[in-house]
């Protein structure tokens, strides 16, 4: 059998790749380009922070532990994403250099020490001696004085000393400071700048005097973050003053990578690895400068240049809610889809805000995962407890490297007399879920929520979501079954609408890809289509593979890891997958099973990961609604046809930019062009009815000719 698995760590990297490539497009706008090398970046860092950080733990095991997908030990892997890792980064320094030198043909120019003219370094010297050295925190590594701690991703200027007597000693000073200016603009007008830490590094020597420099750089150091809440709580501990404790230790993990600025001599670089207790392998040389954040500073320097920028895009109001109409009672009447950053999230929130304000209203639940910093979710959340309501939230601690916010947020719920759920043990709840309950006239009525992306609005003009809301008795009755069940510290073990992970959603969907495989098997029509952020589910990739080998036609959109290599013959042939990394972040979520008028359409929170399908709380939604599932199989097709920003996977696991044939496709502009569309022929009715209502009211009063 040929190879028709791929590690996830490897698949990744292939992932950040894709978005390397976005860099270094020159169709994408120049500062855009810039975005994307930071986007490489920082999914850089946090993949070796969560990634690398959970297979140096496993190696520390001493046990053999491997990958379920290519029996790849814990120390292979991290062999060979060290291996890539190099290799991408070398494509990375060489985009960063190339757009620096096309932003400097826009007036905008990053200089070093050398190129700087005599009056630009007398004013750096001064710059320095005042705004610098009196900050400046320096330490010299010796018996008495120990290697200090570097923080997580901060820079340091990093010097050899040379003392009288000969003997060497290691100086370092901490660059990253809110104090100092990073970007250093140079006098003159001429658009020239300078970073702090290359400033710093130049004039280390005065730091420290009466030592003679033999060797300097820039080092910068990336820290595990991967600590497992669960195994070390203790049930006598308040949880949420655990996690916040625990977010301090998580802090001072050990190092997972060393990134330098300047080549240093062997033993240098040995006695730096030693320090941080890191291998020489993981030691990383960088062209451009260790952090990148700054470009987003030189962004707004550009802005009067408008094509360096995507065309300015705001979602869009959809024409599906009426204007000065109750959004539940327009739920009532036929289930409602929001398709974000297309259209805009404020139906979504003015639904909340009613629902608070709504004396029928008797509670309010949600699952809350990721925030944003100003969230008018809280706020209506808070004012819903303030009046009375029973508002349910379940606040997801441990939803990695938002852990403090979400504490945060949490304290204010429980402070406005909302009931607090901190998540179950054992399971993070990764879930969009929120219901409303309120008395009807024929009883209790269940307006319910369901989405692919966090209740986050900045995230909602970024990401590519869906969120479905519907009266459906059925699936409110299941989603109060879901809710108990967490109120209560467990699993929903059954459900007939909903998926529900962790029992009853691979399951499912596995019985969902076996009844295509016997609609096959009988000569019949059979048809499989998910668009999933990742694919390493090995239960669900064997039995997509065996639904292959039967015939079966599946279409994938994977925007990130695939473990499932397509293609393959004789295993894998009628498997597609295809990948976008465009403008927005694709995120929502889409599984379609079966042809015609038996076409099963489901949104959810799950993507087909091990940690999602059996180790975390997902909810995925069926639409039932017929003109609901015209419209998302329309934005799935319309997917399958971008050939501007999409990649197909090959039978070699390598990805390759969709062949442009035809009519230029980028399915996100179109959908974003569609909303535009849909908004303007919204506003145009409003228009026409306004006006015939204005000629009745004339024509009753006599006034009309």
């Amino acid at each position: 059998m040929e190879k028709i698995y791929m590690n996830r760590e490897l698949s990744w990297l292939k992932f950040n790749e894709r978005v390397l490539e976005e860099a270094e497009n020159p169709e994408v706008p120049l500062c855009e380009r810039m975005t994307f090398v930071s986007i490489y970046q920082s999914n850089l860092d946090e993949f070796f922070m969560v990634r690398v950080g959970s297979l140096q733990d496993q190696m520390l095991l001493n046990k053999k532990i491997r990958d379920n997908k290519t029996n790849m030990t814990s120390e292979e892997q991290i062999k060979a994403i060290l291996k890539e890792v190099k290799r991408l980064n070398k494509r990375k320094d060489e985009a960063y250099q190339n757009l620096m030198k096309k932003v400097a043909g826009y007036g905008i120019q990053l200089i070093n020490f050398q190129s700087a003219d005599p009056e630009e370094k007398k004013y750096l010297e001064q710059h320095f001696n005042r705004n610098i050295v009196p900050l400046s925190s320096p330490t010299i590594v010796s018996k008495r004085q120990p290697f200090p701690f570097l923080r997580n991703k901060d820079i340091y200027a990093v010097v050899v000393l040379e003392t009288r007597s000969g003997k060497e000693r290691l100086g370092i000073i901490p660059c990253t400071n809110n104090m100092v200016e990073r970007l250093i603009e140079l006098p003159g007008g001429r658009g020239r700048y300078m970073l702090s830490e290359d400033l710093i590094l130049h004039y280390i020597g005065k730091v420290f005097k009466g030592y003679k420099v033999k060797g300097k750089s820039l080092i910068r150091v990336v820290r595990n973050a991967d600590i497992d809440a669960d195994a070390l709580y203790d049930e006598d501990l308040d949880y949420r003053e655990f996690m916040a404790d625990l977010m301090k230790e998580r802090k001072r993990l050990s190092p997972v990578r060393l990134d330098l600025s300047r080549d240093m001599e062997g033993d240098v670089v040995e006695a730096l690895c030693r320090y941080l207790d890191v291998s020489p392998e993981r030691v990383f040389k960088s062209r451009a400068p260790l952090d990148v954040s700054f470009i987003f500073q030189i962004q707004d320097l550009l802005r009067m240049n408008p094509e360096l920028f995507y065309n300015k895009r705001v979602p869009q109001k959809s024409p599906d809610f009426r204007d000065g109409e109750s959004i539940l009672d327009q739920i009532r009447q036929e289930d409602k889809l929001l398709s974000y950053p297309y259209e805009s999230i404020r139906p979504f929130l003015n639904m909340l805000n009613e629902a608070a304000e709504d004396d029928r209203v008797v509670s309010i639940k949600m699952t809350l995962y990721r925030l944003a910093k100003q969230s008018k979710v809280i706020e209506a959340l808070c004012e819903a407890a303030e009046n009375g309501k029973e508002v349910v939230v379940l606040v997801e601690l441990r939803a990695r490297f938002d852990e403090e916010n979400n504490i945060r947020w949490s304290r204010m719920l429980e402070k406005a007399g909302c009931q607090i759920i901190y998540g179950l043990e054992g399971f993070k709840v990764h879930s969009k879920l929120c219901l409303i309950t309120r008395r009807g006239r024929d009883g209790v009525e269940y307006i319910t929520q369901i989405g692919t992306g966090n209740y986050n609005e900045k995230t909602a003009r970024l990401y590519t979501d869906l969120s479905l809301m519907t009266a459906d008795e059925k699936i409110g009755l299941e989603a109060t079954r879901v809710f108990q069940a967490l109120t209560k510290g467990e699993t929903v073990e059954e459900s007939e609408h909903l998926l529900v992970a962790p029992k009853c959603l691979q399951s499912k969907v596995i019985d969902m890809i076996d009844e295509e495989i016997r609609r096959v098997q009988n000569g019949e029509e059979a048809y499989i289509g998910l668009k999933l952020n990742s694919l390493t589910d090995k239960k669900i990739m064997d039995k997509l593979a065996e639904a292959s080998r039967a015939g079966v036609r599946v279409d994938m959109i994977v925007r990130g890891i695939c473990c499932l290599v397509p293609g393959v013959p004789g295993e894998t042939e009628n498997i597609r997958v295809t990948s976008i990394v465009g403008r927005f972040l694709e995120h929502s979520r889409i599984y379609i099973f079966g042809c015609g008028d038996r076409t099963k359409y489901y949104i959810g929170s799950a993507d087909f990961m091990t940690r999602n399908t059996v180790k975390r709380v997902e909810v995925a939604a069926p639409v039932y609604s017929e003109k609901l599932k015209k419209r998302i199989r329309a934005i799935f097709d319309l997917m399958l046809s971008d050939n501007k920003k999409a990649r197909a996977e090959g039978c070699d696991g390598n990805y390759s930019y969709v062949k442009c044939d035809g009519d230029p496709v980028n399915s996100q502009e179109l959908l974003y062009q569609e909303a535009y569309d849909r908004a303007a022929a919204r506003n145009e009715r409003r228009t026409e009815e306004a006006a015939a209502a204005e000629n009745k009211t004339a024509g009753d009063s006599g006034l009309a000719e």
